[in-house]
């Protein structure tokens, strides 16, 4: 259950927020996803595919 509460309370943290991620794209977080190997995952309006939370270089505030 704390697992799914932390999920929770990063969706109502960064789902919204514009981030530059390490490759150069670029736009707003659009889901989180919990993945067994990668732990928690991004997609990002605009481009297909998910990204590691760790590759976020920037995030607007």
């Amino acid at each position: 259950m704390n697992i799914l509460a932390e999920l929770h309370e990063a969706e109502e943290e960064l789902i919204g927020r514009a981030v530059i991620l390490t490759d150069g794209k670029a736009g707003s977080i659009e889901r989180l996803f919990l993945d067994d190997i990668h732990g928690l995952r991004i997609s990002i309006v605009g481009h297909d595919g998910q990204w590691p939370i760790s590759t976020i270089k920037n995030i607007e505030g």
